[in-house]
């Protein structure tokens, strides 16, 4: 079967709004806020978004900073934020831009997504 890409596996709610929540806890804001932010989404359901990227953020840093010199390899070093999350949340926003850039233009979320293979927040493999 084939993932629409606004779509990550095992996920109902759209990638849009998931990153939204990923991006809202990179900036430092906290667990309540952020799934308050996110109207029709259960706390849990935001928290288990949260918590599983917490746990995959180094590797999708990794990823997306690889990817992301790949397809601009004039790019520079990727900034740190201070943060896991926060440094995953830039690598697929700078992977993203270079996308955009290359390819024309992509929502970075589906972006992501669809560079994933669906897997951004997948408990079973990493991206």
């Amino acid at each position: 079967m084939l993932l629409p890409g606004d779509s990550l596996l095992r996920r109902r709610d759209a990638v849009e709004v998931i990153g939204a929540a990923l991006k809202a806890r990179a900036t430092g804001a906290s667990m309540t806020r952020v799934a308050a932010g996110v109207a029709g989404v259960a706390f849990a359901t935001v928290r288990g978004w949260l918590r599983r990227f917490r746990v995959v953020a180094d590797a999708t840093r990794a990823r997306f900073t690889v990817l992301a010199h790949e397809l601009d390899p004039l790019l520079g070093a990727i900034g740190a934020t201070g943060s896991v999350v926060g440094d995953a949340v830039e690598a697929i926003g700078q992977a993203a831009r270079a996308a955009a850039l290359r390819l024309g233009p992509i929502d970075a979320w589906q972006f992501a997504a669809s560079a994933s293979a669906g897997r951004l927040l997948c408990n079973t493999s990493c991206p």
